[in-house]
């Protein structure tokens, strides 16, 4: 299949993350969105993306553009695209969409349309029309209309990316897999150092952190995307890719990876997490409460994600889990990198530690921060923290 625009999505803040390693694939970056980054490619190169990107959310290659002012004329141009030669008229198809028009109020109704021009293409060239529901099994197609502007893409990722395949145990309020990558991406570590994760909760950060430094890609997990659906799949290109990624995993680590929480169930459920992932030789799970949670000798990485939310909490309860972090991190981690990622500021006051950085995120709606803090081991001049990336040097505040 020709070139054509690529969006890759992701989650508000992430974009600079992305662009790195969308970059890093050797793609080019043609514009830059709050939640997307846009470069261009083939098919081919979308499988790429796929197996490779951490902090995406799906892989979008654009099919077709147009104006449509209202329903009718959506389902008359969309009509008119050539279906028959990317989608098998055999095969399940789905359909997403993004809308903003005044015309539609419920963008079910425009899924409904553009999913009811296809099969009904099908159904007039052959007699026969392709299933069609809402899991994302076969094609995916992802409608994009502002306005009177609709773009039609072909969703190559499918499921999100997010669903590596591992969290087969997910826990109460989960981080997501793309959102565990992007902090740690942020926070500079490589494998080098140590990595340290109290209240690890289903083991996201932790496992993740693993797959980064052995070099594992984070789609050799899943056996469904997209583009394996479409018309002219290379499943023989699709097998080197992944031959290729799998000969350049490393078999072990240079620093250590911790990961502990108070719950024998989350312990439990991190072990299977990470056993699943592949990746639990490379992850020393303990059951302990955060402020016991040991530290090695050396430099690295202390990243915690404590609950924020009031359901998850009372209030005088989280103000001692925070200020009982700051105590942790100042106590025990100097020559560390601490980070906290939070979605609730004013909690996030309570640590008592002055912050390097604030990073925005988000987690779904919430607005968050992964909070940066130098501890340092003795004077300034013994920090043995780790040097922060070129991602962190832009310093995104």
């Amino acid at each position: 299949m020709r070139k054509s625009r690529i969006v890759v999505t992701c989650a508000k803040g992430i974009p600079p993350f992305l662009r790195e390693e969308i970059v890093s694939l050797g793609l080019p970056i043609t514009s830059e969105g709050i939640s997307n980054i846009e470069t261009e490619g083939t098919v081919g190169d979308t499988m790429r993306l796929n197996l490779y990107v951490r902090t995406g959310q799906r892989v979008l290659f654009l099919l077709n553009e147009f104006k449509a002012e209202d329903s009718e004329e959506l389902y008359e141009k969309i009509s008119r695209v050539p279906w028959e030669e990317c989608i098998h008229k055999d095969r399940q198809i789905s359909v997403t969409s993004s809308v903003d028009n005044p015309s539609i109020k419920d963008s079910r109704f425009s899924n409904l349309r553009c999913k009811d021009a296809i099969v009904d293409r099908f159904y007039k060239r052959f007699g026969e029309r392709p299933d069609s529901g809402p899991e994302k099994k076969g094609a995916v197609i992802h409608l994009y209309w502002q306005g009177k502007w609709c773009l039609l893409f072909l969703d190559t990722s499918g499921e999100p990316l997010s669903k590596r395949g591992y969290r087969k145990i997910p826990l109460k309020a989960p981080m997501q897999e793309t959102l565990a990558a992007a902090t740690i991406l942020a926070s500079g570590w490589t494998g080098e150092g140590n990595f340290v994760n109290p209240m690890c909760g289903s083991g996201t950060l932790a496992i993740e952190a693993a797959m980064m430094a052995l070099d594992r890609a984070p789609g050799l997990l899943r056996d469904n995307f997209g583009f394996m659906h479409l018309k002219g799949f290379d499943e023989a290109s699709w097998k080197e890719i992944r031959r290729r990624a799998k000969s350049r995993a490393k078999k072990s680590i240079k620093g250590k990876i911790l990961a502990t929480d108070i719950s024998e169930e989350a312990v439990l459920a991190a072990k299977q997490n990470a056993a699943t992932a592949g990746v639990d030789r490379s992850i020393q799970f303990d059951r302990c409460h955060y402020s016991d949670t040991p530290v090695p000798e050396g430099a690295g990485v202390v990243m915690v994600n404590p609950p924020y939310g009031e359901r998850l909490g009372e209030k005088k309860e989280l103000e001692e889990i925070y200020k009982g972090m700051g105590d942790y991190l100042k106590r025990k981690c100097g020559g560390y990198g601490g980070y906290i990622f939070t979605g609730n500021l004013e909690m996030a006051k309570k640590v008592g530690l002055r912050t390097r950085r604030r990073i925005p995120f988000f987690n779904g709606e919430i607005e968050c921060r992964l909070l940066e803090y130098d501890l340092y081991e003795g004077s300034r001049k013994a920090n043995l923290s780790l040097p922060l990336s070129s991602i962190n040097r832009k310093g995104y505040i």
